[in-house]
């Protein structure tokens, strides 16, 4: 799967294509120990476009698809706690989503190039 900045505009069925950031935060972990957790999940799951991180926060940004809105928040919502034993990511609370359908996220958000493997760096 070659991840894209911006899905094609086609919507399979009656799922749509939801731009989620999420943001998670808690106690500190020491920052390696973030990167590679979050790596582990962009092998896991090659959905993640970007995501920014620091020793008690991280920032991921990336494409759901889903029937609608309701949908897109509770799968986009629960993802972390979904991977956090399989990615042994740090146990942190969810403090932040955004989801926005495709046509809100491109009139708000500047395109910018994001290499193929997606991107992972410190805040």
């Amino acid at each position: 799967m070659v991840l894209r900045s911006v899905p094609p505009s086609a919507d399979i069925g009656s799922l749509r294509m939801w731009h989620v950031t999420l943001t998670v935060s808690g106690e500190p972990q020491p920052i390696d120990h973030v990167r590679q957790a979050l790596e582990r999940l962009s092998h896991a799951h090659p959905f993640l476009l970007e995501a920014r991180y620091g020793n008690d926060r991280a920032e991921l940004r990336y494409w759901e698809e889903a029937e609608g809105m309701d949908a897109a928040v509770a799968i986009a919502s629960a993802m972390w706690g979904a991977n956090e034993r399989s990615s042994r990511l740090p146990g942190w609370d969810v403090v932040g989503l955004q989801v926005l359908d495709r046509q809100t996220y491109l009139q708000h958000e500047p395109l910018r190039a994001l290499p193929p493997e997606g991107r992972i760096a410190p805040f």
